[in-house]
């Protein structure tokens, strides 16, 4: 068995099918399916099963299909680990982020890495559930990670980078538009609201929000963008809080800053043993000014400090 096969077995799952996944390779159908039948020869077990609508993995397979996951990651951080002392950074960086802190500063971020090193790739696991983050931790596939809290059961040398602000969405020509002053979440509670999804850390983070201050309003809808939420409050169909940072422009006329003032902390967990990349990242993280979603002078004066202090490991 080589790493090659593994590959080629990751992909047919993926593809669902030995045609599409035979042109995703850029391989012949019989080669795949030869490569296929090889490796289940080898390893002793069938690992898919044929069916009309296509190759699925048998539960053999699938526990097969997790230490290949593994094993490929392992070796794309080898190449990247051997080539990093190249001037130019190479590889993958794979990062989890949580709902609102990918909308503005980490695309920022990044595309800054990338205008310094082409040849950097990234991949996003966008909110992805506390389980499924520890699942990814706990097989080493994630570098960095952006998150109010590291979940329970992942394991990251942990830097702060600042904190999120909040400011409360209203739609076009809600009364409250026109004061110039922040406003209390009392003064919302006879309207109704546009929430997030039942499972996400915003969410969440609202409920305990509405919560602690004795509030209880309509719920009126749900969505799992940040986005989608304030295009249905612009439209009319309720109000909602988000972070400034993820405010799309053309709506930043629409919000207004709340008192007392709402924030999270923002932190970047980082694999032990970062390479150059990770580091590189998160320089530029540092770099954002997270109140906001600008970069601010203060913030570039103390870029470096994200990593030449000392992280807080933390465990748990």
């Amino acid at each position: 068995m080589n790493l090659r096969q593994y590959e080629y077995a990751l992909t047919v799952a993926e593809e669902g099918s030995i045609t599409a996944a035979a042109e995703r390779l850029g391989l012949a159908q019989p080669s795949l399916s030869q490569q296929i039948g090889t490796l289940e020869k080898q390893v002793g077990v069938r690992l898919f099963t044929r069916t009309p609508q296509g190759m699925l993995p048998t539960a053999a397979g699938r526990a097969f299909l997790v230490e290949a996951e593994i094993a490929t990651t392992a070796s794309r951080r080898a190449l990247t680990a051997a080539r990093s002392a190249d001037a130019d950074l190479t590889g993958e960086l794979v990062i989890a982020v949580y709902l609102g802190l990918g909308t503005r500063v980490l695309p920022r971020a990044l595309g800054e890495l990338r205008r310094r090193h082409p040849h950097l790739e990234v991949t996003l696991h966008e909110e992805p559930d506390p389980a499924d983050m520890e699942r990814l931790s706990r097989q080493g596939t994630l570098d960095l990670v952006l998150v109010h809290e590291v979940p329970p059961g992942c394991t990251f040398d942990v830097h702060p980078l600042g904190r999120e602000s909040y400011v409360a969405v209203l739609p076009e020509g809600h009364p409250l538009l026109s004061r110039d002053e922040p406003l209390l979440l009392d003064h919302l509670a006879s309207d109704g609201w546009v929430r997030y999804r039942r499972t996400s850390k915003l969410d969440e983070y609202l409920a305990r929000v509405l919560a602690e201050r004795g509030l209880a309003p309509r719920t009126v809808g749900r969505a799992s963008q940040i986005s989608t939420a304030v295009r249905l409050v612009a439209e009319g169909l309720g109000v909602t809080i988000a972070p400034s940072s993820a405010i799309p422009d053309r709506a930043g006329h629409l919000t207004r800053p709340l008192r007392p003032g709402l924030s999270e902390p923002v932190v970047a967990g980082v694999r032990r043993s970062p390479g150059r990349a990770e580091l590189a990242l998160l320089e530029e993280l540092g770099r954002q000014d997270w109140s906001d979603g600008q970069p601010s002078p203060s913030a570039r004066g103390s870029a470096s400090s994200a990593t030449s202090s000392s992280p807080r490991s933390v465990s748990r």
